[in-house]
C-alpha cells in the first residue's frame, strides 16, 4: 500500500514580497502532486503538505532555495491514505491569527525548551504551564497540570492573558514579580506568538516547548511522558499518540470537532450530519443538506472516486456557528495549519 509523507512547517521571517511567492509556490506543489495548505504573510510561512516522499521533499527543497527560508524546519509523519484533498496557497495578514499588532515572534519569542528537558521544567512548583490551543483540542489530551484557557480560537488568548494578569489570576504578579510561564501547542507556532505576547507585557521568564507536542510525542518515551490522552492534528488522521501513532478519534464532518468512541455512540451522533456538540446548533434544513452530502460521499466511495464536499461543508458550518456567538471570530479552519 502506498504511504504518504506529511510535512508540517512554519517559520517566522520577514517576507514583504509574500504575495509574489504565491503563484510560483502553488505551481511547484501542483507539478509534484503535493496537496495541503500553505499560508503566506509578511511575518512568514505556515502550513502542512502531503504526498509521495520524493514529491514532498522536492517542495521543501524549493522553499529552502529562498535564502530567507534556508533554515526552514519541518516535522514528518506518515499516512496510509492521502490526508488532504487539494492544494491551497493562501495570503494572510498573519500566519496564525492572534489579532495583536506589534507582536513579532522572530524577535520576541520566549526561551526554547527541548522535549527531553520539558518534564523537569513543568514539574517545578512555581511554573504556570499553559496550553495555548483551543478547547476542542485540549479536551482530548494535554500535559498533566496544564492550565486550559478554554478558548474557541487563538485570537481569544490575548483576552485570557489580560484577565489572568489581574489580581488573583494565574498570571498575576506575586511579591512584585511576574510568574515563570511555560507554554505549549501542537507544533510550536502558537507558542512562539503567545510567548512573544507575554514578553511584550513584561514577562521575563517565559518558555515554550520546542517543536511542540508533536516533537515531544516523537522524542520522549511513553514510559517517561507526562502527556495524557491524544493530540489533535489538522488533517485526516484527526489525532496522534506517543510515537506519532494514529489515534482513536474521528472527525465530525459537520462541526469538525474530534470525537471519541463515547461521542460516536451517542444518539445525537449521525455520520456526516451531527455529533453531541453540534446537534442542537443546526437546523433541520441544514441537517437535511448534510444527509444529502453524506449520501454523495458514500456514492463516491462506492464508485472509488474522491469526494471533497465534507471538508467544504464542515468549514462553512464552523464559520456559521462561530459567527453566531462572536462576529468575526476566526474558525477552527483558520487554525487548520497553525499548530
Amino acid at each position: 500500500m502506498s504511504r504518504f509523507l506529511t510535512a508540517a512547517l512554519y517559520k517566522f521571517v520577514e517576507l514583504p514580497d509574500f504575495a509574489a511567492l504565491q503563484a510560483p509556490l502553488l505551481a511547484c506543489c501542483d507539478a509534484h502532486g503535493v496537496k495541503g495548505t500553505l499560508l503566506l504573510a509578511a511575518e512568514g510561512i505556515n502550513g502542512t503538505i502531503a504526498g509521495p516522499e520524493a514529491a514532498v521533499r522536492a517542495v521543501l527543497a524549493y522553499l529552502r532555495q529562498d535564502p530567507r527560508l534556508a533554515t526552514l524546519e519541518h516535522k514528518e509523519a506518515w499516512a496510509e491514505a492521502m490526508p488532504f484533498h487539494r492544494m491551497k496557497v493562501r495570503l494572510k495578514k498573519e500566519i496564525v491569527t492572534m489579532g495583536v499588532p506589534d507582536v513579532h515572534p522572530a524577535l520576541m519569542a520566549g526561551h526554547y525548551v527541548k522535549p527531553q528537558d520539558w518534564n523537569a521544567l513543568i514539574a517545578e512548583p512555581d511554573v504556570v504551564v499553559v496550553d495555548t490551543r483551543n478547547d476542542y483540542e485540549v479536551l482530548i489530551g494535554t500535559f498533566e497540570g496544564a492550565v486550559n484557557p478554554a478558548t474557541a480560537a487563538f485570537s481569544e488568548l490575548p483576552g485570557w492573558v489580560e484577565r489572568e494578569m489581574a489580581v488573583g489570576g494565574k498570571l498575576a504578579e506575586s511579591n512584585g514579580r511576574k510568574p515563570k510561564v511555560a507554554m505549549f501547542c501542537t507544533g510550536g507556532i502558537r507558542c512562539e506568538k503567545s510567548t512573544a505576547l507575554l514578553r511584550s507585557k513584561g514577562f521575563d521568564e517565559v518558555y515554550h516547548l520546542e517543536g511542540g507536542i508533536l516533537k515531544y510525542l516523537e522524542t520522549v518515551p511513553e514510559a517517561q511522558s507526562r502527556w495524557q490522552g491524544e493530540c489533535f492534528v489538522f488533517d485526516e488522521r484527526v489525532s496522534v499518540g506517543h510515537g506519532l501513532r494514529e489515534g482513536q478519534h474521528v472527525l465530525c464532518r459537520s462541526c469538525r470537532d474530534p470525537l471519541s468512541e463515547v461521542d460516536v455512540a451517542s444518539p445525537l451522533f449521525e455520520l456526516g450530519v451531527s455529533c453531541p456538540r453540534c446537534h442542537a446548533k443546526t437546523t433541520p434544513e441544514q441537517k437535511a443538506g448534510y444527509r444529502e452530502r453524506q449520501r454523495q460521499v458514500e456514492l463516491a466511495k462506492a464508485r472509488r472516486t474522491p469526494h471533497i464536499g465534507a471538508q467544504q461543508v464542515g468549514s462553512r458550518l464552523r464559520r456559521s456557528l462561530a459567527a453566531g456567538s462572536e462576529a468575526g471570530d476566526p474558525t477552527k479552519s483558520a487554525d487548520k495549519t497553525g499548530r
